[in-house]
C-alpha cells in the first residue's frame, strides 16, 4: 500500500502522526507525509522509513484569528497540490489527514474521487480549540461556522479517528455517526518513553519538569506561579519547561517579574527521540491544564509520556484526566489554583514514599496501556477501511471499556 500522513504540524514533535506513519512503514507500506517545516530543515528527508515532504516554514506568532487562517490556508492548497501531483505519478490507497484544521480533509478531494480512502483524525475538537485559543464565545457566529465546517469535513471523511472518549461522545451527538467513528488515544511509544537504567546524577535539588508546546490551555503560568510560593519552603526547588509555542514569551516576562531566574529554566524544543532523556532524570512530571472547555476535555499525552519513563506525575484534575486515572496513578490538584499545586508539591516532596507509590502504580498501568499494545487497532482499522467497496465505508467504533479508565 502507498499511503499518506497530512498534518499542519512539524513532522518530528508530533508523535501521534510519527506513531501511525512508522507502524505503515515498519509493515512494508511506503508512507509518505506532509508536514510544516522549521527554520534550517532541508525540504524532504527520510525519517524511520517514511518520506517526510516539509512544504512550509511555521513561526508560532499568530496575532489573531486571521493571521492563524492565512497560515492554514497556504497549508490547505499547497497539500493539495502536492497530494494531487503525487497521486497522478504514482496513485495513493489511503490518506491519513490530521486536524487541526478539519477542512484539510478536502486537500485530499481528487485522491477520494479517484478512489482513495480518506481518514480524518482529529487530534483537537476544533470549535472549542478556537474558542479557547481566541477567547470567543461559544455563541459566535465563528463557533457556529467551524461546527458546520466540522459536520461537512467529518461527513466526507471515509471514517474518523477522534482523540478520546470525550470527544468521541460529543462528535457524534453532533457530527457523525458512531459507526464511522473511532477513539483512539495517544498513547506512548515505549520505543522513545521507556526508563533509561542508569542512575539520576548526584544532585540536592527536586526537579519539576513540563515537556512541550507552551499554549495558554497549558496552564503553566499556574506552575510558575506554584514554584514562587515554595521558594522559600523547598529552596532546592527547580522547575525546567522544555518546548515552544505562543507562551513563550509571556512565561519568561512572568518568571523575570517573579525573580524565578534561579528556579525555573525556560529551555528550547528538543527533539522526541531525545526527550525522554530528559524527562527519565526529573522527580516529578507536571502537567498543570486549565479546565476551561477545551483543556477540561483535552487528553494530554505528557501523562502518560512521564508514566512510561518512570516518573510520578502531578496533574490538574480535568475531566478528561479523572475519566482515564485515578489517585493512585497521578496526583492530582485543583485546575486554575497555584496554592494547591504547591501544596501538592510540597506533600510529595516530603514524603517519598508517596512519589514511589504513583511511580510503581503508573508502570504497571502502562504495561498495559502503551502504543506497541493498541498499534494493533489501528492497522486492522486501515485494513478493513482498505477491503470495504465504496457503498460500506462504515466501521464499527471502539468501546471506551476498552480503553484506559
Amino acid at each position: 500500500m502507498k499511503a499518506c500522513m497530512v498534518s499542519y504540524s512539524f513532522y518530528e514533535s508530533d508523535n501521534r502522526v510519527r506513531r501511525y506513519a512508522e507502524a505503515l512503514a515498519q509493515r512494508g507500506d511506503e508512507v509518505h507525509a506532509i508536514t510544516l517545516r522549521r527554520p534550517g530543515q532541508p525540504h524532504s528527508a527520510i525519517i524511520k522509513g517514511v518520506h517526510v515532504h516539509r512544504i512550509q516554514k511555521r513561526a508560532r506568532d499568530e496575532r489573531g484569528p486571521l493571521s492563524y487562517l492565512r497560515k492554514i490556508l497556504a497549508f490547505f492548497f499547497r497539500s493539495a497540490w502536492l497530494l494531487a501531483w503525487q497521486h497522478l505519478k504514482a496513485p495513493y490507497q489511503f490518506v491519513h489527514v490530521h486536524s487541526v484544521p478539519d477542512f484539510e480533509i478536502f486537500a485530499a478531494a481528487l485522491l477520494r474521487f479517484l478512489g482513495a480512502k480518506v481518514i480524518l483524525d482529529i487530534h483537537d475538537i476544533v470549535p472549542e480549540l478556537y474558542a479557547s485559543k481566541f477567547r470567543v464565545s461559544e455563541s459566535s457566529a465563528a463557533f457556529r461556522l467551524l461546527l458546520l465546517l466540522e459536520k461537512l469535513s467529518t461527513g466526507f471523511a471515509d471514517h474518523v479517528i477522534i482523540a478520546n472518549h470525550l470527544w468521541y461522545g460529543k462528535l457524534v451527538a453532533r457530527a457523525v455517526a458512531a459507526s464511522k467513528c473511532t477513539p483512539i488515544i495517544n498513547y506512548p511509544d515505549p520505543s522513545l518513553f521507556y526508563p533509561i537504567a542508569c542512575e539520576k546524577p548526584q544532585r540536592n535539588d527536586f526537579l519539576l519538569c513540563y515537556p512541550g508546546t507552551l499554549n495558554s490551555h497549558q496552564g503553566l503560568d499556574v506552575a510558575v506561579r506554584a514554584v514562587a510560593l515554595l521558594r522559600q519552603r523547598i529552596p532546592t526547588l527547580r522547575f525546567l519547561i522544555v518546548g515552544d509555542g505562543p507562551e513563550r514569551e509571556n512565561l519568561a516576562c512572568l518568571i523575570k517579574s517573579l525573580r524565578l531566574e534561579d528556579h525555573v529554566t525556560l529551555a528550547d524544543f528538543v527533539p522526541i527521540e531525545q526527550i525522554a532523556a530528559y524527562m527519565t532524570k526529573v522527580d516529578l512530571g507536571v502537567v498543570p491544564k486549565r479546565s476551561d472547555s477545551f483543556g477540561d476535555e483535552a487528553f494530554s499525552t505528557k501523562i502518560m509520556e512521564f508514566m512510561a519513563t518512570g516518573v510520578p506525575v502531578i496533574a490538574s484534575s480535568t475531566r478528561i484526566d479523572r475519566y482515564y486515572f485515578n489517585p493512585d496513578i497521578v496526583q492530582f490538584f485543583e485546575s486554575g489554583n497555584p496554592n494547591d499545586l504547591a501544596e501538592k508539591i510540597f506533600s510529595l516532596w516530603s514524603n517519598p514514599s508517596r512519589l514511589r507509590a504513583l511511580a510503581a502504580s503508573a508502570r504497571a498501568f502502562i504495561e498495559q496501556n502503551n502504543w506497541r499494545v493498541k498499534r494493533a487497532e489501528y492497522l486492522e482499522l486501515v485494513d478493513r477501511l482498505l477491503s470495504k467497496p465504496a457503498h460500506a465505508r462504515s466501521l464499527p467504533s471502539a468501546t471506551p471499556a476498552s480503553e484506559p479508565k
